[in-house]
């Protein structure tokens, strides 16, 4: 083969991605396998250039790499008419984006509901007919009684658990790293 093409050191700088990012997408099929040099080197069409951005931003968009594999197969092939496939994925990513979006806009609600009404303890917060959190729907959702949170209920202050043969159960809340910072984390 003759010198042109990109070296992969080249490729991978050029399109944003690692070296063995290039050998991974060369295993999966996404990336053709490239043309070597006497000396063995691998030696990238420009065009690969494109097709790894491609990938990145189909990536970025939420398309796993099987769906990405799936899209790129159909371009090459030119399958009914030209984009259908994408049409028919963007489709169903948006609906399951807007799925998504509706159910961090209920979590949004329902946190800032809790900061109205006051809950600074979950615990508390559960026995509370005016926490707005929604551990009787949780529980009734496992099959608990209605009207039940479902969850273990912490003694109050002065009381001790005990297990079933009487001995000092104390219960130990595990340290939450990601909730320190609201005061959640132990």
């Amino acid at each position: 083969m003759s010198g042109t093409g990109l070296r992969t050191g080249q490729l991978a700088e050029t399109a944003g991605v690692n070296v063995q990012t290039l050998r991974y997408y060369e295993r999966r099929g996404l990336l053709a396998a490239p043309d070597r040099t006497l000396g063995g080197h691998r030696l990238y069409p420009p065009e690969s250039v494109t097709v790894l951005r491609v990938i990145k931003a189909a990536q970025r968009l939420g398309f796993t790499l099987d769906d990405i594999a799936a899209l790129l197969e159909a371009g090459q092939h030119h399958h009914d008419r030209r984009g259908a496939g994408l049409r028919a994925c963007a489709a169903a990513k948006l609906d399951e984006v807007e799925a998504k979006l509706a159910d961090l806009a209920i979590i949004r609600d329902t946190l800032r509901a809790a900061l109205d009404a006051g809950c600074a303890d979950l615990m508390d917060c559960a026995d509370s007919p005016r926490c707005p959190l929604p551990f009787g729907d949780l529980a009734a959702a496992k099959g608990a009684r209605p009207g039940t949170t479902g969850f273990p209920v912490r003694p109050r202050a002065g009381r001790r658990p005990h297990d079933a043969a009487g001995a000092d159960a104390r219960v130990v809340r595990p340290a939450v790293p990601g909730l320190q910072a609201c005061g959640l984390g132990r």
